[in-house]
């Protein structure tokens, strides 16, 4: 169970972070404005931020997920949430979750504080959902498949993706309430397949 006083300290984390993404959104993005959303229950829905382009009525729902728990270093992998427990249940993870209004997700890696109480740099991956999705169902790697969760913690390397260059499954059965179980993938993999581009 998560301690109030820890909870306030990722809410600060992630309140410092939002200025410097809101910074490189105004740097970095050519054809689009930016709008937070601040409302709960579009955030539920996995919406953080609305892209909208300039130059017609189209909007995409940005879910920024971000490595905060590795604040001064640069991971070359991510992870996709499969499936957690809450009160001893199985709960689907927000990869899969078909109740979610993602366009794409904004994965916030190298998140540097160079300076005390301030974050300073970070690079932003933006991963098309729906191309994800689609890649991983070619790949026969779905939800279902995932329900018995008799793993071993840690690192599980499966037959569909190579454990060295795309990815693998990394099951937190001990180290964590919730035992999440993730889908960690290389981003540069991602770049390569068409799925993500790097905003900065």
């Amino acid at each position: 169970m998560e301690s109030k006083s820890s909870f306030k300290t990722d809410l600060n984390k992630e309140k410092k972070l939002h200025a410097l993404l809101d910074h490189y959104y105004n740097k970095h993005l050519k054809n689009y404005k930016f709008e937070r959303v601040h409302d709960l229950k579009n955030q539920i829905a996995g919406v953080d931020v609305l892209f909208k382009q300039y130059s017609s009525d189209i909007t995409y729902n940005i879910d920024e997920k971000a490595q905060l728990d590795y604040i001064n270093d640069d991971l070359p992998t991510f992870a996709f949430e499969i499936s957690y427990l809450k009160n001893e249940k199985l709960k689907k993870g927000w990869l899969f979750d078909k109740t979610k209004k993602t366009d794409f997700y904004a994965l916030v890696t190298a998140i540097y504080a160079d300076e005390p109480e301030r974050f300073t740099t970070c690079k932003i991956t933006l991963v098309n959902r729906q191309k994800l999705l689609q890649f991983l169902e070619g790949r026969i790697i779905k939800s279902n498949r995932f329900e018995n969760r008799n793993l071993p913690h840690g690192k599980i390397s499966i037959e569909e993706l190579n454990d060295k260059r795309e990815g693998y499954l990394y099951f937190s059965s001990f180290n964590k309430a919730e035992k999440p179980l993730n889908l960690i993938l290389r981003l540069d993999f991602l770049i390569e397949q068409g799925i993500a581009k790097r905003l900065i």
